[in-house]
């Protein structure tokens, strides 16, 4: 399977710093925490603004013999240097407008200290610093290339943050921390190539340079600190540090850094004896230093260690994805002579699901002894023996092509077969995303306009990779060649569920059309609503049947058509009154019937009308409009209890139904073009449509939808197939 440019760099620079990514993310988490665990000393100090430099040094004098410095870290915490009694230098937390101690400066515990050390050099010195700035430079990098991915992925750089479709854990979270955390890793990126440039003197000096200014004889000498203006209204806000004269020598200075300037203060006049700003490099090296390592603040310091987890995080995920991307894309190893082969199956896949699903045809076909030929879209050539082409692809950001596949469109136009040949296209995409198959309709449409191909299905599109409806299709093709194909299903993880008992209230005979209903009261407290699922295991192990559940008050009601030779059905029909069988809820929240909607359509044949029993047995104030298939009136017999009821009761609730096999010999989506006013009411003023039931039911109503969509002025067909409008749960 070919592999784009960004995802090749993006992979290969993440295989290549894959270990000192490692050690610097574990680092990071180490080091995120020290802030935090400082800030939680509680020793910060609000409102220093108000707190002006002479109300801080007065009340330092005045607590102790002598001050050597003072610090206003960013964390707001003001540290002084002050000497004792014993003549020890010590380093305190202090109050700064009244000198009170606070608490002592404590020595940096050995986990922080040995974790910078790791995280600046590992341990090797220069050599260490260069590969720590080197692999910084690459996580730069490898962030901008995920970026660009992500932004294909999504359909562009505008809609980065669009709903992200649902795929397996690791995918999905990979894209979703990916846009939650790039800004986060991009500036620890930049920051850490920064601060390596510095230490490697790469950037240019940042020496302050100090300006002198002429002494003033006539300058007023005060009393006191406090009488000087310059340190009455120079604030703690706008100190980082400041040195103290030693003496009352008026040739001794203050030395002060300010957040933009170092001045030299004289400590009698508070004339400004010198001054110097700082270059634009060593601010932003200060800020480098800050958003590098969170200190000062709690929040940044929270979000640089979940970024720093994120990255351990996207590095498992990242690996996972590639190995089922090598092993979904894997090439059968033994391909038969393309000129010899009847069918050719061409795809087009980025991530190697549409690959997948074209070799599951491959290996059906194989199977019915048919030569088939599977490559990928870039290669299409001329096939000697071909009668059919099937072409199985995703689409790629917005409306593009796969990198396997781009290649196609151009290739097509110029190459002519030797033999009439049918097609058929497979599109794969996500309702969740635009464009949805926007690339498997442009080759569609490119392939019924070239002569000698003749269309055998219409354009099929598969939802998030569904395998129910791939399965609809392969019968479908199954019809049109000819002959069964049988078709590996892929191999699931088995989910775990919570069982509990329930009891078994009524269970009918069998109607005309061998379904029966079956009511189950739980015997613990369970949540759970129409629309539902619930899981039964028939052998008693952890072989899994679920059917859709119907609310009837706190019961549970399911509407079972009986097959000859299924495990489910035959368990439940065989349950007795006052039985006992252990079964389990599994939540269905996509398909509950929306609270405050108004206006509702529910469309199901067969046992699908199953969860709109319940909906409409609950409701009382919401319009909801039933359109129901079956075979003959008698196949209503066993739900016309509870819709009778229902209907008589609210006159809200209008009930269509039609029969296949007497009377007209309607099939619902009949009904619903007959009721096309109706329909289009509903979805121009935002309700809910719900269909449950057979999947090939589902198509043929979505096909009436985009007819009369096709010139609706309020939404279209695409826009409503996306919407949290139209809720689907067939099967």
């Amino acid at each position: 399977m070919t592999i784009s440019i960004w995802r090749y760099s993006h992979l290969t620079l993440a295989l290549v710093s894959s270990l000192f990514l490692i050690v610097a993310s574990v680092t990071g988490i180490i080091l995120a925490v020290e802030p935090i665990s400082h800030q939680a000393k509680g020793y910060a100090v609000e409102n220093l603004e108000e707190v002006s430099l002479a109300t801080t040094i007065d009340a330092l004098k005045n607590s102790y013999d002598e001050v050597l410095g003072l610090e206003v870290e960013s964390s707001g915490f003001v540290k002084a240097s002050v000497l004792t009694m014993d003549m020890e230098t010590l380093d305190v937390y202090v109050n700064p407008a009244t000198g009170e101690q606070l608490g002592e400066v404590e020595e940096r515990p050995y986990i922080y200290t040995f974790a910078t050390n790791l995280h600046r050099s590992l341990f090797l010195k220069s050599i260490g610093r260069f590969f720590v700035g080197l692999i910084s430079l690459l996580l730069f990098i490898i962030a901008v290339t995920g970026l660009i991915l992500l932004a294909k992925r999504q359909g562009g750089f505008l809609k980065l943050f669009s709903k992200v479709q649902k795929d397996y854990f690791e995918m999905r979270y990979h894209v979703v921390l990916s846009k939650w955390f790039f800004i986060p890793i991009l500036i620890l990126a930049l920051t850490g190539v920064y601060l390596s440039a510095e230490k490697f003197n790469l950037l240019p000096n940042t020496v302050v340079a100090q300006q002198q200014f002429a002494i003033n004889d006539n300058a007023e000498v005060y009393e006191t600190i406090g009488d000087i203006p310059f340190f009455k209204e120079t604030t703690l806000a706008e100190i980082r540090q400041v040195e103290f004269p030693f003496s009352d020598d008026p040739e001794e200075y203050y030395l002060i850094a300010l957040l933009n300037k170092e001045v030299q203060v004289n400590q009698q006049t508070g004339e400004i004896v010198s001054s110097g700003d700082y270059p634009f490099l060593t601010l932003a090296s200060r800020l480098s230093l800050v958003l590098h390592t969170g200190e000062g603040s709690v929040l940044w310091s929270i979000i640089l260690l979940l970024a720093s987890a994120s990255i351990l995080f996207f590095m498992y995920s990242g690996f996972v994805m590639t190995l089922k991307r090598r092993k979904k894309g894997k090439r059968i190893a033994t391909m038969p002579n393309k000129d010899e082969c009847e069918f050719v199956i061409l795809v087009g896949s980025e991530s190697g699901t549409a690959f997948d699903f074209g070799q599951r045809l491959y290996n059906g076909l194989t199977k019915v002894g048919k030569n088939v030929y599977l490559t990928e879209l870039n290669t299409y050539t001329t096939y000697a023996k071909a009668t059919n082409i099937i072409v199985f692809t995703s689409t790629y950001g917005e409306g593009e092509p796969p990198t396997n596949a781009r290649k196609f469109p151009a290739i097509f136009s110029t190459i002519k077969q030797p033999n009439t040949i049918d097609f058929s296209v497979i599109g794969f995409g996500s309702l969740d995303y635009p464009d949805y198959c926007k690339f498997a309709i442009d080759i569609d449409k490119q392939i019924s306009d070239a002569l000698d191909f003749n269309r055998q299905l219409p354009l099929f599109k598969i939802n998030k990779a569904d395998f129910e409806s791939f399965e609809l299709w392969m019968i479908q093709f199954g019809n049109q060649v000819g002959f069964t194909i049988p078709i590996e299903r892929p191999v699931v993880n088995k989910k775990k569920y919570k069982k509990v008992d329930f009891e078994v209230l009524e269970r009918t005979e069998l109607n005309i059309d061998d379904t029966f209903l079956l009511r189950l009261q739980p015997k613990t407290n369970i949540e759970f609503t129409s629309g539902d699922l619930l899981a039964v295991f028939p052998n008693g192990d952890e072989t899994v049947r679920q059917y859709s559940i119907a609310r009837i008050e706190d019961d549970i009601l399911l509407s079972i058509k009986k097959h000859e030779l299924g495990r489910g059905s035959n368990f439940l029909f065989g349950l007795n009154v006052g039985e006992t069988i252990r079964a389990a809820i599994d939540s269905n929240e996509h398909f509950h019937l929306p609270k405050n909607e108004k206006n509702v359509i529910l469309i199901s044949n067969g046992t699908g009308i199953a969860p709109f029993l319940g909906m409409i047995s609950k409701n009382t104030t919401q319009n909801i409009s039933l359109f129901w298939g079956g075979r003959k009136k008698a196949s209503m017999d066993v739900y016309n209890s509870i819709l009778e009821k229902n209907s008589l009761n609210h006159k809200n609730i209008k009930i269509f139904s039609t029969f296949s096999r007497e009377g007209e010999k309607q099939y619902v989506q009949d009904v619903i073009k007959e009721q096309k006013d109706l329909v289009l009411q509903t979805i121009n003023t935002g309700g809910t449509i719900m269909i449950c039931g057979s999947l090939a039911m589902q198509h043929d109503v979505l096909d009436v939808f985009e007819n009369m969509l096709q010139d609706n002025q309020l939404i279209t067909f695409e826009a409503f197939e996306k919407s949290d409008q139209l809720k689907t749960d067939c099967y």
